[in-house]
């Protein structure tokens, strides 16, 4: 396949000289339009059983493959996207926090924007691709052939902005904001018509371009419109509110993101309207990225272009006691991930895979969609074949992990090392120096997809239950970082 497409475009550009035209008619290797989003738990339309509306991811699904058992590798910004960004684990770059840039430990790693670089693409950063904050380098220059922009701040600076007075709040509950202001108000509307631009000016080039919007995140902020489209009283409070039975204590955390380190107590209406909000938040980023796809397609660029659109963890909206990420939970763990392809055929196009996958194969898809050079030390394996064939398995299991306390100083206690079969998630908490065990959990996804019932003490294959350990211990050795 490589050898063909390189001789087909060896053979286009010959004809193209003698024939006079212009060389730029024909593109060799197909763009990258790399859509991030933060927070996001698998609550699209495209997903199914969800009250999200989400028409244009939606139909950005339809001329792709869905991936329904996507994983990141640790539920927090920064070792999620460092690990996706250069294709190591979070052990591999011993960056499990929110402080530490890669560029610190390995100041030589190429990232996968920079390899796209380094091949003759041109790169450009618009908004939260890399960590956006609490670092030494503001995202990472050396990816991108132009500078990033709106990549670095805090979600809390992201302040609605307006010609005159600013509308009033109609909403209640803390970190909630409604109010009715135009798209570009917010960070996210602003990226979307940076990145509008952006199309039109790399149009002629084989471009990598990253658009990273901030949302879903906190603040629930979005404009009261996209609040609007949803009716409060239809929402649902979450369907298992309370902890695991037989969970250990060390898996859960206070969600101070939201509740602060106190683990305020929240009354139904105020949960009601965090989920009201965050929903109203994937609609906002739903139609700043209908706007980059519209902007792709007028330019007819869409049928040269790879398109990924994935979230860097999921989230957590009151189940199982918790709120917010930096858990190993299925709600944290799982993310949304949408790739199309030009060269898709149009019964794959629209087409669920069940296939395990990480957000590290990520890297190594690019690569080899676009026929790019390989690059050593990558972790993570191509997508390539589950999206020629979405019943083809890639790997056997996917992994997350997430230290305890899940923001530390200087060290961290404890290690959660998860692995997601397809039918278990198995977690062992382990002493960060020694690497003893200290705390198990078993989930069967046959049964208890919320994750509501540890089942440890008593698996219902113990068979199966060791053959999923085996599969652990194989990524995790139980030896300590120390």
């Amino acid at each position: 396949m490589k050898y063909f497409c390189r001789t087909a475009s060896i053979f286009a550009v010959v004809i193209a000289a003698f024939l006079g035209f212009p060389l730029t008619s024909f593109a060799a290797s197909p763009n990258v339009l790399f859509i991030a989003v933060d927070d996001m738990r698998v609550e699209l339309g495209c997903y199914g059983n969800t009250p999200a509306l989400s028409p244009n991811i939606d139909r950005l699904a339809s001329r792709g493959v869905i991936f329904d058992r996507a994983y990141c590798q640790q539920a927090v910004c920064n070792p999620s996207r460092a690990s996706l960004l250069t294709g190591r684990r979070p052990d591999t770059l011993r960056i499990w926090d929110l402080p530490t840039h890669f560029r610190e430990l390995y100041p030589d790693i190429v990232t996968l924007p920079q390899h796209f670089k380094n091949n003759g693409y041109f790169t450009q950063g618009i908004g939260k691709i890399f960590h956006n904050w609490r670092q030494n380098i503001e995202g990472d220059p050396a990816s991108w052939s132009v500078p990033a922009v709106m990549h670095y701040a805090t979600h809390g600076s992201d302040l609605p902005i307006v010609d005159g007075e600013l509308p009033a709040n109609s909403a209640t509950t803390l970190k909630c904001e409604a109010r009715d202001v135009p798209d570009n108000a917010y960070f996210d509307g602003r990226i979307a018509e940076l990145a509008v631009a952006a199309l039109n000016e790399v149009k002629g080039k084989p471009f990598f371009l990253a658009v990273g919007f901030w949302k879903p995140h906190l603040p629930f902020n979005a404009p009261k419109r996209y609040w609007d489209m949803y009716d409060r009283a239809k929402l649902a409070l979450p369907a298992h509110p309370a902890p695991p039975i037989d969970v250990p204590m060390i898996a859960l955390h206070n969600g101070r993101e939201l509740l602060g380190d106190k683990g305020l107590q929240l009354t139904d209406d105020e949960v009601l309207e965090l989920r009201h909000g965050y929903y109203a938040g994937i609609s906002y980023l739903d139609a700043q990225v209908g706007k980059v796809l519209a902007e792709l397609e007028r330019l007819h660029l869409i049928n040269n272009t790879i398109i990924v659109f994935w979230s860097d963890h999921g989230f957590h909206l009151g189940e199982q006691g918790l709120w917010c990420k930096t858990s190993n939970f299925e709600l944290d763990a799982r993310v949304p991930l949408i790739v199309s392809t030009p060269e898709m055929r149009n019964e794959q196009r629209g087409q669920h895979s069940d296939s395990l996958v990480e957000l590290l194969d990520l890297y190594p898809t690019l690569v080899d969609l676009c026929e790019l050079p390989e690059i050593e030390g990558l972790e993570g394996v191509s997508l390539r074949p589950t999206l020629e064939d979405t019943a083809v398995a890639v790997k056997p299991a996917a992994y997350t992990q997430h230290p305890r306390p899940a923001y530390y100083k200087g060290k961290p206690d404890a290690m959660g090392c998860s692995v997601r079969t397809a039918r278990y998630r198995y977690t062992e908490w382990r002493n960060f120096e020694t690497g003893e065990v200290v705390a198990k959990e078993l989930y069967d996804h046959t049964t208890d997809p919320d994750e509501s019932h540890n089942v440890v003490a008593s698996p219902p294959d113990r068979q199966a239950f060791e053959a999923t350990v085996k599969v652990l211990e194989q990524q995790f050795p139980r030896i300590g970082y120390e």
